[in-house]
């Protein structure tokens, strides 16, 4: 097996060996299953669950917890621990459709699920608003409802005068729709109590935030509580945080005395999870008539829900894509009646790309300039924000190399001018992505054993994006020992305090701290800080049977006090401005679509995606990162859209068969290439993320494709056969 090309939990997924959260079946496992609400807002004015109690094998019927049995997380972006700050089950307001009303425990899956669905309730229904222009909605500007620095208004220069003089302008609005993320592995845990510890096994991003989430809501100490998490099948933002049904099913698996499992259905992650909120984006460009980019304005909406503010982000990524004159972004909150929504794949980035890289083309065609060098020409080498470097910046060299690669230069650029044998319109379209370089502190420990292992515990989650791997490699590569030989334990917080694994601060997270343990580990056994050296004789020369060494790492600029956060579970990320420097990942997308010339379907074949991640730490791993970002692209441009009942909140397509995402018809081929420049600055191993901005930018380049096959701007996604008939 080479260390070069293999994932190394390979064999262990595709056998089943590897085992996830809800995969674990203690002995007198029981089974939950949550009722939950069918109106859109309201109270609960009846519950009755006689009926669901007389099933045979119910075990436990909970309607209602007292405050001081289970109290609230608090919302995970406001220094809680939650997905949202409202906790189901302590009192008879109903803030959203699917919100649960009842907890029911039984022997079989089958009797839970029968009983979960005799619970009735009778309501006192409120009107509600579930969509960012309904009525009944409140709109807040971000800047004033969360006076923090984060998330304060950019401003730089005065974009609206400069705009205004400005001899060729844009102006239009672009939608981003409600999407959800859809892990293949369904939300769900199976939770214990041993000798008075509560263990979880949970699928998770943030094992630390779980550990410390229950704990508070259970008013226990943290020590008292365990959650394990080797595996997650799939996380995209929306396992980052506790989710409602943890402390529920730890209370009634304490009132059992045995251990109880609860997988929510497919329809409840649509209805009771967290989700990609709405966003509407009015882009401003002012540009000279070469295409030199003198102002950008960009002024977002974007949904949240009643009970907390879910912050927009938009403009931290739309200001760093060009030297820009003078640029100004403003956020405002929409309020609406659903689940609070979170996390989903560049959260902020693809609608913010999709929108300002689908202006950027409207100005090159108005312009008359090649969307490859009109990009080329405004590319900059300082943070316009700021006034700082980045610290690494090769987006000239992934547009260059994926033209060439793409074979640009045989592009005729007049829109609907290109066609296939079939007779289908042909288009090429490109666009840029961007991403934050983000960073949190960790701990690393390793230990070498007398057989010439070694043991890794460290912070981090695997969730399929090969992070396992890459910190094997790097441990195989600095001791010269096989891949094999390294065993990784992570999303444990038996091993480290597991802070939340998103945003693609993971691999620049846990590979410093590795790296930071390493150095000690060679210092313990006497060898020099590089270089070959052979780890069973140097710890045979040792005269001990094993060496360990621990290493705490924090990001640039962050002082040591930060990993009381750490170890509280809570938020410690840093970036992308660091003292001294910014920090971004880029990448450039090519596309080729075809649009049928009867069925008028959006094919694309062909895609050609080049990418600036710093050092590529885990080459085989790192490729199908961009293979699936751009898949993943595929789905938002021509896909993937949640929709809101009108009638009753909530969505209804809530299903696969119903939420449709790409299959592998849908994919052609897809080249990938990276810069595989160590960035400098952002930490010692040269990593910057990969996984999210691996997507950020696909869907504006199919856009700009299709606009180049047929000649038509479509400025709202999903793009679907009705916008190009």
């Amino acid at each position: 097996m080479s260390i070069s090309t293999a994932r190394v939990d390979a064999r262990e997924k595709v056998t089943g060996a590897a085992r996830y959260g809800t995969d674990r079946a203690p002995v007198d496992l029981a089974h939950a299953v949550f009722a939950v609400a069918t109106v859109g807002k309201g109270r609960i004015v009846e519950l009755d669950a006689t009926a669901a109690r007389a099933v045979p094998g119910v075990l436990l019927v909970l309607t209602r917890f007292d405050a001081d049995e289970l109290r609230p997380t608090g919302f995970f972006m406001a220094d809680g621990y939650g997905f949202q700050s409202l906790q189901p089950l302590l009192d008879d307001r109903i803030a959203y459709r699917g919100q649960p009303i009842a907890l029911v425990v039984a022997e079989t899956l089958i009797a839970a699920g029968r009983a979960a669905n005799l619970v009735q309730a009778r309501y006192a229904v409120e009107p509600f608003a579930a969509e960012l222009d309904a009525a009944g909605t409140e709109t807040v500007a971000q800047a004033v409802a969360l006076p923090d620095p984060m998330f304060a208004d950019i401003a730089v220069g005065d974009a609206d005068a400069v705009y205004a003089a400005s001899p060729v302008q844009i102006d239009e609005v672009y939608q981003s729709p409600t999407q959800h993320q859809n892990p293949m592995e369904l939300l769900g845990a199976v939770v214990e109590w041993r000798d008075g510890t509560l263990v979880v096994h949970e699928s998770t991003q943030s094992a630390g935030a779980l550990r410390h989430g229950v704990a508070h809501q259970l008013g226990v100490d943290a020590d008292r509580v365990a959650v394990i998490s080797p595996y997650a099948g799939g996380g995209f933002g929306q396992r980052v945080s506790v989710q409602s049904y943890l402390g529920p099913i730890a209370i009634a698996a304490r009132r059992l005395g045995r251990p109880v499992k609860l997988v929510l259905s497919r329809p409840q992650t649509f209805l009771g999870t967290s989700f990609r909120p709405a966003s509407r984006h009015r882009i401003r460009l002012g540009a000279d008539r070469s295409g030199q980019l003198m102002a950008a304005i960009h002024d977002v909406d974007q949904q949240t829900s009643r009970h907390d503010l879910y912050p927009a982000s938009y403009t931290e990524t739309s200001a760093r894509l060009y030297g820009i004159g003078a640029f100004r972004g403003q956020q405002q909150l929409v309020r609406t009646d659903t689940q609070t929504p979170g996390f989903m794949r560049a959260p902020w980035e693809h609608p913010a790309t999709f929108a300002f890289e689908t202006a950027v083309d409207e100005l090159a065609y108005a312009t008359g300039r090649d969307p490859v060098a009109l990009r080329l020409a405004n590319d900059t080498d300082t943070d316009l924000v700021t006034g700082q470097p980045f610290s690494s910046r090769h987006v000239a060299e992934c547009l260059r190399r994926g033209a060439e690669r793409f074979g640009w230069a045989e592009r005729d650029p007049e829109p609907g001018s290109m066609r296939g044998d079939d007779g289908a319109q042909l288009g090429w379209g490109v666009a840029l992505g961007a991403y934050p370089g983000l960073a949190a502190p960790a701990v690393a420990r390793l230990r070498v054993d007398a057989d010439g292992r070694v043991a890794v515990g460290v912070d981090g989650h695997e969730m399929g994006q090969g992070m396992r791997t890459a910190i094997a490699r790097l441990v195989s590569e600095d001791l010269g020992i096989a891949v094999t030989d390294v065993i990784v334990d992570i999303g444990d917080t038996r091993h480290a305090p597991q802070h939340l694994t998103a945003g693609s601060w993971g691999t620049a997270t846990s590979l410093p701290a590795v790296h930071a343990a390493l150095r000690q580990l060679r210092r313990a056994l006497g060898v020099a800080d590089v270089g070959p050296f052979h780890l069973s004789d140097a710890l045979a020369m040792s005269g001990q049977p094993t060496a360990e060494a621990e290493a705490v790492v924090v990001a640039p600029g962050q002082p040591p006090a930060i990993m009381d956060r750490l170890r509280a579970g809570q938020l410690c990320i840093a970036g992308p401005v660091f003292p001294g420097f910014t920090t971004f990942s880029f990448a450039a997308h090519f596309v080729e679509v075809r649009v049928e010339p009867t069925t008028r379907r959006i094919r694309v074949p062909r895609v050609v995606s080049v990418a600036d991640c710093g050092r590529v730490a885990s080459p085989a791993t790192a490729a199908s990162q961009v293979r699936g970002g751009v898949v993943w692209g595929i789905g938002a441009a021509l896909r993937e859209r949640s929709e809101v009942d009108p009638r009753f909140g909530g969505f209804q397509n809530t299903t696969l068969e119903e939420y449709p995402t790409p299959v592998n018809a849908d994919v052609g081929r897809i080249e990938v290439d990276f810069i595989d420049e160590p960035d400098p600055l952002l930490n010692a191993v040269g990593v910057k993320g990969l996984g999210e901005v691996s997507f950020v930018g696909v869907a504006a380049a199919i856009g700009n494709a299709v606009f180049h096959a047929t000649g038509r701007r479509l400025r709202r996604l999903p793009m679907r056969i009705e916008d190009v008939l």
